[in-house]
């Protein structure tokens, strides 16, 4: 009995000289947990702000604020061609710029037959060096550029080890992805920067905050177009030429049979173009969708031992 009354009056006097590191501890926990909840509601109500309040105000005079004329480069890939359509759904004439043209004739005209705008095919091979710059100088010399469009080419996200590559990937890889964005953005930029108005628009990827596995090549191309547009923006964006940077996620692809399934996390290209249109001029960096928005913080928030063992996963299986 003696031992039980020692222990109780030991545990008082123990409780008694902690309480105030325990008052301590709970007011810390409070307030992470208060910042916590903070970073929450900011972060929906940017999520909100970004991807809901756009879709519901009224359009924009785009050809006004930023320019009559839209050069978009990689114009065969699926995003690009979805955003381009949005583009000449506002009236913009379209200079569509692709290695291979031939698969773009009917989209072509289709567009301009839709929406009455014109709309001009320019092939260019960035592998013949500074020749490929002329015809893209001859065709933007008398237009009012306002929009410059980047995409990633998606045909080069190949799931092979690095040392398998051939080297005409490779130099594919550098000439599509990070080539072609740089030199066409240098021929007309310029002219945005002196007129004071204009939209650089870059479709990277999602998977740019980490690296993949079995993907180094296209991997490395997604930041550096990322980083890329951001460069540009803190350089230009004073200046009055918006930036921005596009981080989709899994978009849905086109087969033999036409696209894919699609879905809320994996939209059509036509859907995710008209929600990231809604994003030009209200953010420098996103993912131009709300489901890949909430897949952006979640990979962001995830350790990149996580995120390497899932793409190593997924990389095998494909």
């Amino acid at each position: 009995m003696a031992a039980v009354d020692s222990f109780q009056l030991l545990y008082r006097e123990i409780a008694r000289s902690c309480s105030c590191y325990v008052e301590t501890l709970a007011l810390v926990g409070a307030c992470y947990t208060v910042s916590k909840a903070v970073i929450f509601i900011r972060d929906c109500y940017s999520l909100i702000r970004l991807h809901f309040i756009p879709r519901l105000v009224s359009h924009r005079d785009l050809s006004q604020q930023y320019g009559q004329w839209a050069l978009v480069c990689g114009a065969s890939e699926a995003i690009a061609k979805a955003y381009a359509e949005e583009l000449a759904r506002h009236g913009i004439c379209l200079i569509l710029i692709s290695s291979d043209i031939t698969n773009l004739a009917d989209t072509a005209k289709a567009i301009s037959d839709t929406y009455g705008v014109e709309a001009i095919l320019i092939e260019a091979d960035f592998s013949q060096g500074p020749s490929a710059s002329k015809p893209i100088k001859d065709a933007i010399s008398s237009k009012d550029i306002g929009f410059i469009v980047n995409s990633l080419d998606g045909s080069l996200d190949l799931s092979q080890d690095f040392t398998d590559l051939s080297e005409s990937v490779v130099w594919d890889t550098i000439n599509r992805n990070i080539v072609a964005a740089t030199l066409v953005t240098r021929l007309a930029l310029p002219t945005m920067v002196e007129r004071g108005k204009g939209a650089v628009v870059n479709i990277s990827a999602g998977h740019c905050l980490c690296p993949t596995s079995r993907k180094a090549a296209v991997c490395a191309s997604t930041a550096f177009l990322d980083n890329f547009s951001r460069s540009l923006h803190y350089e230009y964006g004073h200046r009055g030429v918006f930036v921005q940077s596009l981080l989709p996620f899994r978009v849905s692809s086109r087969g033999s049979e036409g696209y894919g399934p699609a879905g809320w996390l994996v939209p059509s290209p036509q859907v995710y173009a008209s929600h990231a249109f809604s994003t030009l001029g209200v953010s420098h960096r996103t993912t131009g969708y709300w489901p890949h928005t909430i897949q952006f913080r979640l990979v962001q928030c995830m350790p990149e031992w996580v995120w390497m063992l899932g793409s190593r996963v997924f990389t095998r299986a494909t």
